[in-house]
Parts: C-alpha cells; sequence; structure tokens
C-alpha cells in the first residue's frame, strides 16, 4: 500500500469512536404474581444493567436477566464477571463486535447471559454511531411480528381464568406452563382451550418437566386441542430421549433448553430431535449469536422463535431486532414485560394488542430510568 494511502487509513482509524468507560449496576423488579414453571418459581427479576461510553459520547446499554436453572448465572456472578469482560473493551472500536464476542467467551465461555448483556451494548453502540437501528444493520425482514403471554403453572380453574384475560388483551396466542403430572396437566390444557374457544392459538411448555413415557403421555391427551407445539418436554442434555418424544408426539417439538449455542442447533439437527429452535439471547450469549443460530436454522429449514427470560423492554427489544431481521423466525414470545410491576425503560418495542413494531431510533432505541442509571458503577 502506498505511504499517503496507508497513512490516511491510519487517519480514519484514529477518528473511529472508542470506548472509554465500562459501567455496571444490579437492579431487581418486582413481577405482579409468582412465576412457577416446572424448574421453579420466580417473584422478582434480578438483572444488572451495562452502559458502554465512546469517545465521541455516544452511549450503549445492555442487560441481563440471569436464571440460574437454565443459564448457571446469578446477578451476583454475573456482576463479578462485568469487570474481566468489561476490561476488554476499553479502548476498542465497537464495529470490532465479532472480535471482543469471541474475547469475551474465551474469557467466560459459560457465562452467556453477562456476555449478551455486553455484546448488546456494542450493537447498540453500532446503531447508534451508524444512524441507523440495529435490525437493519442485520437486515430488515419485517415492519411487525406477534407475540404470545404466559400463563404460568397453577390450577386448571386458575390458568383458565388468567388465559381468558390475556385473549381479552388481545394477545393472539397462550403459551401454556406445563411439566408436573401429565393427568393435571392434560387437565390444564382442557380447562383453557375450553375457556378460550377455538380462535386463539395455544403453545405449551414443559420447561424439561417430563420422564420420555410421561411426556408421550401428556402430549397424547393434549392432542385433540389444538395446540401448535410443545416446548422442551424433557430434559435438555437427553438428544435421545427427545428425538424418541418427537417421533411419537401428536404435536410438534421445540427445543427450547436443549439449544443454547449454534454448536447445540447443529448437534439437535444431527439427532433430528426437534421441529423448532426457540432462540434467547440469554442462552445465546448475545444478538449475533442468535442471528448465527437463524442461520443454521434457515439452512436446514427449521422455524423458530424467539423468548425470553425476565428481561426487560431493554433485553426484550434486543431480542425484537433479532426478529425483526430473521425471516426464518417465526413467532414470539417476549412478554416477560407484562408480568412486572414497574417498567424501567422508555421507547424500544412497544405492544399493542400482542402485536410488536420497533421505533426506527438508532441504534436499539431504549433509554433507562435515571433511578437505575443513578447506581451504574465503573467496572473498567
Amino acid at each position: 500500500m502506498p505511504v499517503s494511502l496507508f497513512a490516511a487509513a491510519q487517519a480514519e482509524k484514529k477518528r473511529r469512536p472508542t470506548i472509554t468507560s465500562v459501567e455496571a449496576a444490579p437492579f431487581s423488579v418486582p413481577l405482579h404474581s409468582e412465576a412457577k414453571v416446572a424448574l421453579g418459581v420466580a417473584v422478582t427479576a434480578d438483572n444488572v444493567l451495562i452502559r458502554l461510553r465512546t469517545t465521541d459520547g455516544t452511549i450503549g446499554y445492555g442487560e441481563v436477566s440471569a436464571y440460574s436453572p437454565v443459564m448457571s448465572e446469578t446477578q451476583a456472578s454475573d456482576l463479578a464477571l462485568a469487570r474481566p469482560l468489561g476490561s476488554l473493551l476499553l479502548g476498542r472500536d465497537p464495529f470490532e463486535l465479532p472480535r471482543l464476542l469471541d474475547a469475551m467467551t474465551r474469557t467466560s465461555p459459560r457465562s452467556a447471559g453477562i456476555i449478551a448483556a455486553f455484546e448488546m451494548a456494542l450493537w447498540d453502540l453500532c446503531g447508534k454511531i451508524a444512524g441507523q437501528p440495529v435490525y437493519r444493520l442485520l437486515g430488515a425482514a419485517k415492519e411487525s411480528f406477534e407475540t404470545d403471554c404466559t400463563v404460568f403453572l397453577g390450577s386448571p380453574e386458575e390458568m383458565a381464568r388468567l388465559a381468558v384475560g390475556l385473549a381479552g388483551e388481545g394477545f393472539p396466542a397462550v403459551k401454556i406452563k406445563l411439566g408436573e403430572a401429565p393427568a393435571l396437566d392434560i387437565d390444564r390444557v382442557r380447562a383453557i382451550r375450553e375457556a378460550v374457544g377455538p380462535k386463539v392459538r395455544l403453545w405449551c411448555d414443559a420447561n424439561q418437566g417430563w420422564s420420555v413415557s410421561d411426556a408421550l403421555v401428556a402430549l397424547r391427551g393434549i392432542g385433540p386441542y389444538g395446540l401448535e407445539f410443545c416446548e422442551q418436554p424433557v430434559q435438555a442434555w437427553d438428544w435421545n430421549g427427545l428425538h424418541r418424544v418427537r417421533a411419537d408426539s401428536p404435536i410438534p417439538i421445540m427445543a427450547d433448553e436443549a439449544v443454547h449455542s449454534p454448536h447445540d442447533a447443529i448437534e439437535g439437527l444431527r439427532h433430528d430431535a426437534f421441529d423448532m429452535i426457540n432462540i434467547k439471547l440469554m442462552k445465546a450469549g448475545g444478538i449475533l449469536p442468535a442471528v448465527r443460530i437463524a442461520h443454521i436454522a434457515a439452512a436446514a429449514n427449521v422455524p423458530c422463535m424467539v423468548g425470553c427470560m425476565a428481561e426487560t423492554r431493554l433485553a426484550l427489544t434486543a431480542a425484537a431486532h433479532v426478529v425483526m431481521s430473521q425471516a426464518i423466525i417465526r413467532w414470539a414470545d417476549l412478554d416477560a414485560y407484562h408480568e412486572m410491576t414497574v417498567d424501567p425503560c422508555s421507547g424500544g418495542m412497544k405492544v399493542e394488542r400482542g402485536v410488536v413494531t420497533l421505533p426506527d431510533t438508532p441504534g436499539l432505541g431504549v433509554e433507562m430510568d435515571p433511578a437505575i442509571v443513578k447506581k451504574l458503577k465503573a467496572v473498567a
């Protein structure tokens, strides 16, 4: 390269914004009621906020919602990791995102949630610097999409009452938490279908709660009630069991806890173990790994859903950008905000009668409650 061109390239590189500060803060949001699933019960969302700042003053936000039964992370462990992970980003160009993601993953390979928080903050920076919403950087495939809302474990009568309420709010689909005794789960589905009628779409999620034999009893029992799919009927590690259930189930099977990473998606395809995949940013390690899973699924013609843990609308909006960018993502379960007593976000995704839209604001398009922002402390 001629000296003049090399000098120009170096000068351009020096003008690019680089990351000058990394901050983190824990925050918790109480839920309206107990969120009981087969894996346990939650009463609060215990999350961590990440804020990155660049030399030109651009700010990027990210969030992790640590659900230890699935992610092996807690709010405390994520805070502890914020310093070593954040130090990897100082002085770096946000557009080095794939390289920075690889560095974080090598540093703490089993900490996908806190890595996702940093990674979505990098995307927020990139979008703001480029002047584009994140989904446009990824490739705009949609202008809107539908999300469901979830009914957590309870008596058949109580779950039916809650499902009627969600249908009345305009949600086009209701997800039913199952995964306990098959007879009780069948009663739950029957009660909900009878209560909401034939037009409301129903999904179910066993959260690994059944054995292979119980799964087949339950799935055959709920088969007549028109469910679109069942998520993760058996243990996440049991690829052979998931394959057996899928082969004999009258309802399509969606892998959830079994698929965290792109490697998991490939392994599940080798086992012919699912009909669909539920992608979550908290499992995958962020937006780019989630898109990589979607690309693998698209190559195999396996449709996907994007789901959530207990994120606020900050991380839910990041997930919505992924949904908007990938045609193979045909369902969304981005309803965690519905259970929260407080919304600490402004801007971001909007949900009206189950239809999700995103603003054209650069980056993620979300701002955080100043009360939470005040708690931020430098970690790198």
